[in-house]
């Protein structure tokens, strides 16, 4: 029975159990129930399927399988179950990500069919502030403007290839890379400090719940590191963030980028939960 309910394929009828299931943990989920309230189960709306571990009005695991490959409050067995189906499917993903338990027993299942991957990034501290900055917010931060997009954009793709090791315009020439940068702008959820045309500091936020809501893509210019920018930057994300967007702010970082956590510390960020990466 296990087998069969780890293989189901989640549809709208499923919408209530799966979200009730996401909002157990909004932080670690809030990508994945991000998806699910903006498009629904729908794998053409969505982007991929939603694999549910478990029958029908028990579920217990989630795994969504679009671009990413994300576990949700998988155990043992059902990460197992969830590799197993994504070995007999082939690799689709571009990286698997999400609790580190989960995504590491997936990865020793799916290594020997899928193949070394590009990096394996083994943990990254999820940490999260419900609370107002320990400091000062930078008050040149603000909601970046549809006629910036040409501004912002190397800024986006530096971020992008310091972060990831590999340029956005891999593949598609950085065509769907520029739709979502454009589309952040469009809806009012990519913010900078920009003076003279050039961009100093950069965020975004990348999904949204009634619970919380996710910081992406932190740039400070490299020319002007190192003067305070990202600590104050980040101050003001979290402002605009709990007043725009959520109760909860949330983000997660390598383990090895210390300047990074030290930062989100210092603005008043908390360690509360360790995802795990793997790159293709």
């Amino acid at each position: 029975m296990l087998r069969t309910s780890a293989s189901r394929v989640l549809d709208d009828s499923d919408r209530e159990e799966v979200l009730a299931l996401l909002d157990a943990d909004p932080v670690a989920n809030v990508f994945v129930a991000s998806r699910v309230r903006a498009v629904g189960l729908n794998p053409g709306r969505l982007g991929g399927q939603m694999w549910g571990y478990g029958p029908r009005g028990a579920l217990t695991s989630l795994c969504y399988a679009g671009a990413n490959l994300v576990p949700v409050n998988a155990g043992p067995e059902a990460a197992t179950a969830f590799a197993d189906r994504a070995r007999r499917q082939g690799r689709r993903c571009s990286s698997i990500v999400g609790p580190a338990d989960a995504v590491e027993r997936m990865w020793e299942r799916l290594e020997p069919y899928w193949g070394a991957a590009r990096a394996v990034r083994w943990s990254q501290p999820v940490m999260a502030i419900g609370d107002k900055p320990r400091v000062p917010a930078d008050p040149l931060v603000r909601r970046v403007r549809p006629e910036e997009f040409s501004t912002l954009l190397p800024a986006c793709v530096a971020m992008f290839t310091e972060e990831v090791g590999i340029s956005p315009d891999t593949g598609d020439g950085g065509a769907l890379y520029r739709t979502r940068v454009a589309e952040l702008i469009r809806i009012g959820r990519s913010y900078a400090r920009i003076e003279d045309g050039t961009v100093v500091f950069k965020a975004e936020i990348g999904a949204v719940t009634p619970q919380a809501c996710q910081i992406q893509g932190v740039w400070v210019n490299p020319e002007l590191r190192g003067q305070g920018h990202a600590v104050a930057g980040m101050a003001a994300i979290v402002e605009h963030a709990l007043a725009c967007f959520a109760p909860l702010v949330t983000l997660y970082v390598n383990d090895f980028n210390a300047a990074a956590r030290a930062v989100y510390r210092k603005v008043g960020f908390t360690e509360v939960d360790t995802f795990m990466s793997v790159l293709f």
